[in-house]
């Protein structure tokens, strides 16, 4: 974090990466000095309505974000700066975008949580564009344009009001995680599963473990009268606010729809009676043995996760993330559930084996009788793909297991390929791990 006395001191001369959150009303004229070397801007957090045309001076400019302000239209001078490539503007009042003020070069848009209407054809133009986060919008349809855009990964629409999903949006040659859930045209299932209310004062909530852009969670432990000791368990209480995924609403109910499997948390009941009337959810507490598999994406893999420079993974893992992810994908599929969000950052694993998926921040739910439904499958099985493709490139093998690897390389590419409805579904990958697999010895199966 800079401040305004060090940017007008001089201070900051030649820096490539600025952050000011400060109150602002109008825009620093001062960060114009920068303009032969600034390629981050971070404005986000002040009072901010409008950017002066002079603007356009920042030529080194790659990435804005211009979130918590008060812009109610999407600023056209953004469209003169030709390196621009991620735009952030979430939690502002946008209700006006025009297509002149899209940036050629731009990968990464961010309007969560504003109040568009409508999209501008002219997206249709960004050929480079990969994630593209609308939550949170009144969009009513989407232009059909968008289809376009061969080269969009990620495409978050949920709480919207979209009365009907295209049917463009299902042949997308590489998305691979979508949520679309509140929208008036989303399926509603009744929960035939619904886990049992568990009172509030049965529950001894400790320290906080951390804090997602839906909720906190914390360590607690639950004293049922039945029990004769407390369980230590997680606790999960929803903040309410639209997130960059969509609504925790949708979020705790598809969790609660996903019923068990080895492969999830195991939710143990809905949380009844919070003090500030707060829905929330008791976990199974994952022990703290369990870690990341990935990082989240950077600014420059945009859509793909990250790892460590010396990540790289045994056979036995690959097979063990491969199989315990095709088998939670055929299970929440076969419950019309699409997780929207498989990546290896919201997959944990332990050294004894353990794989479990979590976060359904940006799960939708679907009629799995529905035209679409095999397509909504296989957009998720192409972010299989991503995951095992990720996998596969930091593999360590012996030489003597090269068929298994290049039977997994064609198995990911037949995850991955551009026709979404030639993909298999994740039963079919379940089948075919199980025939790879079928001939190594136990130590590596």
């Amino acid at each position: 974090m800079h401040n305004l006395q060090q940017l007008r001191a001089g201070e900051l001369t030649g820096t490539k990466r600025l952050k000011l959150a400060c109150g602002l009303t109008e825009f620093p004229a001062e960060i114009l000095q920068l303009a032969d070397t600034l390629e981050i801007l971070d404005l986000s957090g002040n009072q901010l309505s409008a950017l002066p045309a002079e603007f356009a001076q920042l030529k080194q400019l790659k990435i804005f974000f211009c979130s918590d302000n008060a812009f109610t239209v999407f600023p056209e001078v953004l469209a003169q700066l030709p390196l621009l490539e991620m735009v952030g503007f979430k939690s502002n009042r946008i209700a006006e975008l025009a297509g002149s003020a899209l940036p050629a070069q731009l990968r990464w848009l961010i309007l969560t949580n504003n109040r568009l209407e409508v999209l501008p054809d002219a997206i249709g133009n960004c050929y480079r564009l990969q994630k593209c986060m609308l939550a949170g919008n009144r969009l009513k349809t989407l232009p059909d344009s968008l289809a376009q855009c061969r080269n969009l990964g990620l495409l978050r629409i949920s709480a919207n009001a979209l009365e009907v999903l295209p049917d463009w949006l299902f042949t997308m040659p590489r998305l691979s995680w979508l949520a679309f859930a509140g929208n008036p045209c989303c399926f509603k299932p009744e929960l035939t599963e619904q886990p049992a209310f568990i009172p509030w004062g049965q529950l001894e909530v400790s320290h906080q473990l951390g804090e997602g852009a839906s909720g906190f969670v914390s360590t607690g432990r639950w004293k049922a009268p039945e029990a004769v000791q407390p369980e230590a368990v997680a606790v999960k209480v929803f903040k309410g606010e639209v997130t960059s995924d969509g609504l925790p609403e949708e979020e705790m109910n598809a969790c609660m729809a996903a019923g068990a499997h080895p492969h999830l948390v195991h939710v143990l009941g809905q949380i009844a009676g919070h003090p500030e009337a707060k829905k929330g959810l008791v976990l199974h507490l994952i022990p703290s043995v369990y870690k990341n598999l990935g990082g989240p994406p950077d600014f420059t893999t945009c859509t793909r996760d990250t790892y460590a420079a010396d990540t790289v993974f045994t056979l036995e893992q690959v097979l063990a993330v491969a199989k315990a992810m095709a088998s939670v994908g055929a299970h929440l599929h076969s419950r019309g559930i699409m997780h929207g969000d498989l990546y290896a950052h919201n997959i944990l694993t332990d050294e004894a084996g353990g794989v479990l998926l979590v976060d359904y921040g940006a799960a939708s739910m679907y009629d799995r009788n529905s035209a679409h439904a095999a397509a909504v499958e296989r957009i998720e099985v192409s972010a299989y793909g991503c995951l095992l493709d990720d996998m596969l490139v930091r593999v360590n093998a012996e030489p003597a297991y090269n068929e298994v690897i290049q039977a997994l390389t064609q198995l990911q590419e037949n995850c991955m390929q551009e026709q979404v409805l030639q993909r298999p579904s994740f039963n079919a990958v379940v089948a075919q791990l199980a025939v790879i697999t079928g001939g190594l010895i136990t130590g590596v199966e």
